[in-house]
């Protein structure tokens, strides 16, 4: 399953740190197709040798592996206009798109394909992404080849099909609510003494900090509040006052309300 060429349709914001993540990993540039409408703005891709071109059936030829990553409501017309150069022999067809099901793809592509959702999000331009994955008719092999694919770029978890809108809520829209966290931080810090700059370093690390303590000592949060909470201190004085604000409750509903959305559309 190695050296396949990949092609990525429609190469977006999204599809683009991908392309950018599979590259700082070593991905081969001559063996990764961008396809988009302007393709001035792939002039960064082309001048590292990926292939770039406005030509989404070329694109699909040329290919082994069919990344869609255009937007939901272009799935399906850009599937209808490949379809006829889908080989089933030949290609795996991958949907990064929120919202489009397994059996839909199956339906607008006309073809019986290895098909896969998979939903990474913006830390794949730092090679950090959470990407969420799943399958319908793909072989053992197929599935070690894509996560294998998907991990050059950060962390990759199979989950079932049903999950998938909730993944996208938990992993993909979470970076911008844990970026709004931080940049509150950032304001607190500033508000508190520190330049933005210095206040910025410093929730960086803080938050980098936080996540790896998770996830080397397989711990939960509320374990590692605990030790750095003492009786009577700041740090509790702080964390009271924040949920006497409602925030844990805020971000819960946040969460909510964004998953509501996404079923609603």
């Amino acid at each position: 399953m190695e050296n396949k060429r990949i092609a990525i349709i429609g190469c977006g914001n999204l599809g683009l740190t991908i392309a950018h993540g599979l590259l700082d990993d070593g991905f081969e540039a001559a063996a990764l197709t961008a396809t988009r409408r302007n393709v001035n703005q792939l002039r960064d891709l082309a001048a590292k040798g990926v292939n770039v071109t406005a030509d989404n059936l070329s694109a699909v030829n040329g290919s082994d592996v069919v990344v869609l990553a255009v937007k939901p409501y272009n799935v399906k017309p850009i599937l209808m206009e490949i379809s006829n150069v889908l080989d089933e022999s030949k290609h795996i067809l991958v949907c990064l798109a929120t919202g489009i099901t397994l059996a839909e793809l199956a339906e607008w592509s006309g073809k019986t394909l290895p098909t896969f959702r998979a939903m990474p999000n913006t830390a794949a331009d730092v090679n950090e992404s959470m990407t969420m994955i799943c399958d319908n008719g793909a072989s053992t092999e197929q599935r070690t080849y894509i996560t294998s694919l998907f991990d050059k770029i950060g962390s990759t978890l199979y989950i079932d099909e049903s999950l998938m809108e909730a993944a996208t809520i938990l992993g993909a829209c979470g970076i911008a609510y844990v970026l709004r966290f931080m940049r509150a931080m950032i304001q607190g810090g500033i508000e508190v003494g520190f330049d933005a700059k210095t206040a910025t370093a410093i929730v960086s690390q803080t938050m980098k900090g936080a996540s790896e303590l998770i996830i080397q000592n397989g711990s939960h949060p509320e374990s590692e509040i605990d030790k750095v909470t003492t009786p009577k201190g700041c740090t509790i004085t702080g964390l009271n006052e924040m949920e006497h604000a409602g925030f844990s409750s805020a971000l819960i509903k946040g969460i909510v309300a964004s998953y509501k959305k996404i079923e609603k559309n």
